[in-house]
């Protein structure tokens, strides 16, 4: 099977139409349509729908989808393992990474990457969590810097991995700032600012609320922890942000518990890069990795 037919193949199921999947080939329409016809003619069978405005699979083509990406993996593995062994570090490296990383992690990294290995390429992509683990899963990038999920598939591996821990904070002139020792109860008293409910930061603080029977009112959901920043800052509420996002605009809810006289309720989160399982990562990706590693270990 020829792997850029099977490389058109993909690009036409992920891009959802052949125009977009050209462009992201860089081959015309007309070539494009050829490769995905000559793979056609070579397995006997029709693989994509035509027939309809939306780019449908056949069958086939769904049979085929999970072994032409297996296939491709085990081509970028086999170009590693034959590739010479000198630690060249050189090409393209595409990576995705969260706004809060890319923001607040993000630039030390490249800072130090790119002094110490200029003959690298970064292609990067800024999306949410979940959109980049969508990406991964189509070999849109080899590493992805991402809040670590509890429910992540196996088909992700885990590279490198840190904690990120979080407090909750309010503004200086809230009525909650003026409280020694703050408890669950006095925080249900007012709005909560927090990302959506499909996040472990929400999912975090929703368990503590439900553990101690209390409502959590939770308004304006984003996902853009800087918003989050902003709106508390001008007190509409509460929130629980990563400390290393806390300025002077922000005072931390210290002691924070149950009634308040309990131990302290502490919030961390996971923050990690993810690739995939079947798909080995390449020299650049490595030393980026050992960079990060190295760089999230100091103290903040």
């Amino acid at each position: 099977m020829d792997s850029n037919a099977l490389k058109a193949f993909l690009a036409i199921v992920d891009q959802g139409s052949f125009s977009e999947a050209a462009e992201q080939l860089h081959l015309t329409q007309p070539a494009i349509s050829k490769r995905l016809a000559a793979l056609e003619n070579q397995l006997d069978t029709t693989l994509v729908d035509r027939s309809h405005r939306q780019i449908r699979l056949t069958e086939s083509g769904t049979r085929l989808l999970p072994h032409a990406r297996k296939i491709l993996d085990e081509i970028h593995n086999a170009r590693i393992a034959l590739s010479p062994d000198s630690g060249l570090i050189e090409g393209e490296l595409q990576i995705i990474a969260s706004h809060h990383i890319g923001l607040h992690h993000l630039p030390n990294w490249l800072r130090r990457f790119k002094r110490e290995y200029p003959q690298v390429s970064i292609n990067l992509q800024f999306l949410e969590s979940d959109a980049a683990y969508a990406q991964m899963r189509k070999r849109n990038a080899e590493l992805a810097f991402v809040t670590l999920s509890d429910s992540m598939a196996p088909s992700f591996n885990v590279l490198a991995h840190w904690p990120d821990p979080m407090a909750f904070v309010v503004s200086a002139d809230h009525p909650l700032a003026s409280l020694k020792k703050p408890g669950l109860p006095d925080l249900a008293e007012h709005p909560a600012l927090l990302p959506d409910t499909s996040t472990s930061t929400y999912r975090v603080v929703s368990r503590l609320f439900l553990e101690a029977n209390l409502s959590l009112h939770s308004q304006m959901p984003t996902n853009y922890l800087e918003t989050l920043k902003m709106m508390t800052s001008v007190g509409l509420g509460w929130s629980v942000l990563p400390l290393r996002m806390v300025d002077r605009s922000l005072k931390v809810l210290e002691g924070v518990s149950a009634s308040g006289t309990e131990p302290e309720h502490r919030v961390t989160r996971m923050l990690g890069a993810i690739g995939l399982t079947d798909r080995q990562a390449g020299n650049a990706a490595k030393a980026l990795l050992s960079i990060v590693q190295e760089e999230e270990e100091r103290p903040v």
